[in-house]
């Protein structure tokens, strides 16, 4: 495991290829599971702000299960996520016209209409977070629906870590994803740190 900082990091994060493949899996991660995008606490009011500008890019289901759910839901756990569709895909997600899903959240985002890219938990997957006091926990999630995204990582050569840089860096600065990478090469290189 890694320390650093506020963190603690799975060496599965530093060890594994993973780059998403969109082609083979089509958004797989917008459909299967429990619940929806689990959502920081922090994240609850922004999406409520930015409804109205996402709301145009939902489809019709999405747009009726938060009209029945609201924005986000409180699980039984107390946890916040989005409401799904049929207890199936993310009310956020669309299907295009190749049949992938893709997140109106990110579709506004991009469009220019919200500065919000998406909730940290979809950017930064396949790292999930554990918070406990003190310090956030960062492990990577082994889900038989990403084995197109391990293979064709494997085949890039970009581990987890290099993949997530940008929502890495989002969550927790520049400095921490520089040290990160310093970390990560002096252990994968040890020979070069001396």
């Amino acid at each position: 495991m890694i320390v650093l900082q506020n963190t603690v990091i799975s060496d599965d994060v530093r060890d594994n290829f993973f780059v998403c493949n969109l082609e083979k899996c089509k958004g797989a991660c917008c459909v299967e599971g429990d619940l929806g995008a689990p959502l920081d606490e922090d994240e609850l009011p922004i999406l409520e702000q930015h409804y109205d500008k996402i709301k145009p890019y939902m489809s019709e289901a999405g747009k009726q299960a938060i009209a029945e759910q609201g924005v986000y839901i409180k699980d039984w756990e107390g946890d916040f996520s989005t409401p799904t569709i049929g207890d199936r895909e993310c009310a956020y997600a669309l299907y295009d016209t190749a049949g992938t899903l893709k997140c109106a959240i990110e579709q506004a985002y991009l469009a220019g209409e919200i500065s919000w890219k998406k909730p940290i938990s979809c950017h930064l997957y396949p790292i999930r977070i554990t918070k406990y006091d003190g310090f956030d926990a960062l492990n990577y999630d082994r889900w038989s629906i990403c084995a197109s995204a391990c293979s064709f990582g494997a085949d890039l050569g970009v581990r987890v870590y290099q993949f997530l840089k940008e929502p890495l860096i989002r969550k927790y600065g520049e400095g921490w994803y520089s040290e990160l990478e310093q970390l990560i090469g002096e252990e994968l290189n040890p020979t070069k740190s001396k």
